[in-house]
């Protein structure tokens, strides 16, 4: 269904209609994109989560009890930041004997990439 936005009221002079179109076209080519950023940016806007995402991006394979001891946090607090990781299928997990790990979702790793590529990895962790 396509919304009217006629009555929108504004004070330019001329409507570039071609330059809305091609800006509604450019947001249709990566609406699938913008969906996995989107939810990425939500998960890591916590400050643990974005942690933990850091750490399994730089191809960590990390279980509880190591992000517990290197986020200086209880198991069961980190386990709620990891269980909506893995809710969201940014995460996988990999068993060890009664060890879980836990790694970054190759489907996502380039996204992860290009997002967290200008941080200065070494500081933040």
């Amino acid at each position: 269904m396509k919304k009217n936005y006629d009555q929108n009221v504004c004070i330019r002079i001329d409507r570039n209609e071609s330059q809305i179109i091609r800006c509604k076209e450019r947001l249709e080519e990566v609406d699938v994109f913008i969906q996995d950023y989107a939810q990425i940016l939500q998960l890591a806007g916590n400050s643990v989560r974005m942690k933990i995402l850091i750490l399994l991006q730089e191809g960590q394979r990390l279980c509880v009890c190591d992000l517990g001891e290197v986020l200086e946090m209880k198991i069961p607090a980190v386990s709620q930041h990891l269980r909506k990781l893995k809710d969201a299928k940014l995460v996988l997990t990999e068993r060890e004997g009664v060890t879980i790990f836990y790694l970054i979702n190759p489907e996502y790793q380039p996204i992860m990439a290009t997002i967290f590529n200008r941080l200065p990895i070494a500081e933040v962790i």
